[in-house]
């Protein structure tokens, strides 16, 4: 194996150990979002719900499944090397937004109008308003990631350049503003407070990530790097054990809380120790090919997850009222005995979906601006499009407003065309006249 890729250093072209934690962290996604969709039938009607509501085996699940933390450290982790790459190569750090856009709006597009499109059918079918609109709130929940990982991307460059600048500062300065987010909320009981830690903890998070890819944690000892991350558990399970905190962790996510700090700090921490060994594991065939096939296809495998999953749930409403079989209730012994077949159909069908719709994810964008006022503009317009499915949910009219949206941002990322180059022929200038 290549030292530079093993190290993960600037130079090299991807880091093993990394790119199978990411495609780990899709799979609990995944897996997470399973186990949460459920569908019970009373009477005549179905009812889509969460089926870990009040489950009392669901929060120390979570405290397993919780790896957004880890992710957005990756994040800044293959960000930084991306960006450094580029700039080597002569780009810039509009370029790099550029990506970004195109890599996360493009699939966004394809899914949402997917769904728009099926809700309108289904509605014409007579499917009832309530349980589509349930539906579509259910789709459009864990829509956040895009919004708040486009947000992160397109502020990469500036933080990566004051993270050069000043490392440990830097990162302080995040924390202290999400410590003091979470004292104001607690202070004044106001939940809202807490949602302007959306920038500073997942900020935080990706900051941590350019201090796994420029080595200084790698450098400090493994008993330092072990300690490190036990305070950080000992300290998230005090403050669960004192009430602050909900032992459940994916409750921290709405609104973001430094528990997910605790959490990332730990995570981070196990990553660097396991480093080694986790890039001999990716070298087995069969781990790498799946490596490879979810670090091709992240966005499109999370976007197409919670569709699938409400189409398995419609479908097993259907068969039980036609055939008159109730569904089985949440944990309880044949929901147990069935969730397995359950989350093993989901991902199946989730990587189906992938496999056919990948390549839409790995297209580069044509003719890419390198003007940063529309880079941003860009930004701002996919942000406001999935900020209208988290607040009004997914309908067919936000569906369609929100896949305007994304194309109107796709089309700012363009360079426009000079009018000669594309319908004039070229202008042949005559000397010596």
């Amino acid at each position: 194996m290549d030292p530079a890729a093993a190290s993960g250093t600037p130079g090299s072209r991807r880091d093993p150990a990394i790119d199978l934690v990411r495609a780990l962290c899709v799979l609990a996604v995944v897996v997470l979002h399973g186990i949460q969709v459920g569908v019970t039938v009373t009477g005549t009607a179905p009812v889509l719900e969460y089926t870990t509501v009040y489950a009392p085996w669901y929060p120390p699940l979570t405290w397993i499944l919780q790896v957004m933390p880890i992710f957005f450290v990756i994040g800044g982790f293959a960000g930084a090397l991306a960006l450094r790459r580029l700039l080597a190569r002569g780009g810039t750090s509009t370029d790099f937004v550029v990506g970004r856009v195109h890599r996360l709006l493009l699939p966004a597009i394809v899914t949402v109008l997917a769904v728009g499109m099926v809700l309108a059918w289904l509605g014409i079918l007579g499917v009832p308003a309530e349980l589509l609109g349930l539906a579509g709130v259910r789709y459009g929940q864990p829509l956040w990631f895009l919004g708040v990982f486009l947000a992160c991307q397109a502020l990469l460059p500036a933080l990566l350049r004051a993270h050069d600048r000043a490392a440990v500062r830097t990162l302080v300065m995040l924390v202290i503003a999400a410590v003091t987010v979470d004292a104001l909320r607690g202070l004044t009981s106001i939940d809202a407070l807490g949602y302007t830690n959306i920038a500073f903890v997942w900020l935080a998070l990706q900051q941590l990530g350019f201090f796994l890819v420029d080595g200084p944690l790698d450098a400090l000892s493994p008993a330092v790097r072990r300690s490190a991350g036990a305070a950080a558990v000992a300290v998230l399970i005090g403050g669960v054990v004192a009430g602050i905190w909900t032992p459940d962790l994916i409750a921290h996510l709405n609104p973001p809380t430094i528990a997910l700090l605790l959490v990332g700090a730990a995570q981070t921490a196990a990553l660097s120790l396991l480093r080694p060994a986790l890039a001999e594991l990716s070298a087995h065939p069969w781990i790498e090919a799946f490596t490879r096939f979810v670090t091709a296809r992240t966005m499109t495998i999370y976007l197409w997850n919670l569709p699938v999953l409400l189409a398995m749930a419609g479908v097993s409403a259907v068969l039980a009222l036609r055939d008159g079989m109730p569904l089985p209730e949440p944990s309880g012994l044949m929901w147990w005995t069935t969730r397995p077949w359950w989350l093993v159909l989901s991902i199946v069908l989730t990587f189906a979906l992938a496999a056919v719709l990948g390549s839409i994810e790995r297209r580069r964008p044509a003719r890419p601006t390198r003007l940063s006022r529309r880079a941003l503009q860009a930004v701002l317009l996919g942000l406001i499009g999935v900020l209208i499915l988290l607040l009004a949910g997914t309908t067919v009219l936000t569906a369609g407003a929100a896949v305007g949206l994304f194309l109107a941002a796709l089309s700012r990322i363009r360079a426009r065309v000079p009018r000669e180059d594309s319908a004039s022929p070229p202008r042949v200038r005559t000397v010596g006249r």
